[in-house]
């Protein structure tokens, strides 16, 4: 298969890079023209895996502005969600038939991506793996081969010949995938987590396993999982695990899967980036005011996230 990747950040390549690896044909579409032009000045990005053995995989990555093909079976996005209205406009010369794929975190982009795709050909996961874009031109993969998994779903909930081909091919890169029949169950499953893991370690600046070693942490996860879940209900959304195995998710990650991980998010804030907390637990407190709830906690999270923000990047000014 064909893929275009959109975001050649850290879970872009990591996407990339292993479909690459498992014989499909990907090209990159990057924006941020440092990293664009380190890949392009040393022919393609250097891996490593748990910090050890440092190689140069070659890769074909173009500006949106260079790239013309138009066809990719999937034109995958991995991009902040902060970056999409900008990306796709830059790109939308090269949107033909493809199918969109995507597994960023938080809500909002997809329905940006249905102003450019037919909701039959839109496909959204959730990916529980850990990648870091360490400097530009360079990443590393976090955990051994094979940990991790992902879920997908299409927007209408059918799934055709196409995403039977991904899900092989998604298999072979060692993404473990299931395909799911439930989109927005599967996707809130995602932003629930990283509304626990993602916010609260970067508001401390701690990694996963920090933060689940810490005695109340059950306790703070399950007041931000049962709000989140608790809005959900009232917006007649089904979520694909219980609450308890919400928590338990966040545990096994946290502690198991990658402990000395520091979330996507901490990385942002701590290179004076903008971070995505108004698209996880923001995007909560926007759906639950829809439906007349108020969730407190995670529009407090969210305004201590910004403070921990502005706090920084005023200390670095």
């Amino acid at each position: 298969m064909k893929f275009t990747v959109v975001g050649a950040g850290a879970m872009g390549l990591r996407f990339g890079v292993l479909l690459q690896e498992a014989g499909n044909e990907v090209d990159f579409v990057e924006g941020w023209q440092p990293h664009y032009d380190k890949m392009k000045e040393q022919g393609g990005v250097y891996v490593t895996r748990e910090h050890k053995n440092k190689h140069l995989v070659p890769v074909n990555v173009y500006t949106p502005e260079e790239y013309t093909s138009t066809n990719a079976d999937f034109v995958f996005f991995e991009l902040k969600q902060m970056q999409m209205d900008d990306m796709l406009k830059r790109c939308q010369h090269f949107f033909k038939d493809q199918y969109a794929l995507t597994a960023m975190n938080g809500m909002g982009h997809v329905e940006k991506l249905l102003q450019f795709f037919p909701p039959e050909k839109v496909v959204a996961g959730t990916a529980l793996v850990a990648t870091i874009l360490t400097a530009p031109g360079e990443v590393e993969f976090v955990g051994e081969r094979g940990m991790g998994t992902t879920n997908w779903a299409s927007y209408t909930g059918k799934s055709d010949e196409k995403m039977n081909q991904l899900m092989e091919e998604l298999k072979k890169a060692n993404f473990n995938p299931t395909l799911k029949d439930d989109f927005m169950g599967t996707l809130m499953a995602k932003v629930v987590f990283n509304s626990v893991v993602n916010t609260l370690c970067t508001m401390f600046e701690i990694t996963m396993g920090e933060y689940a070693s810490f005695e109340k942490a059950d306790e703070l996860s399950r007041q931000l999982i049962d709000e989140a879940y608790d809005v959900c209900e009232r917006a007649g959304i089904q979520l694909v695990n219980t609450r308890a195995e919400e928590l338990a998710s966040v545990n096994y990650v946290s502690k198991v899967g990658c402990p000395h991980h520091y979330p996507s998010m901490y990385q942002d804030m701590s290179h004076n980036r903008p971070v995505e907390v108004d698209y996880i637990n923001g995007y909560f407190v926007k759906l639950g005011r829809q439906y007349h709830y108020e969730a407190k906690t995670h529009e407090f999270v969210t305004n201590l996230v910004h403070l921990a923000e502005t706090t920084r990047q005023n200390k670095n000014a």
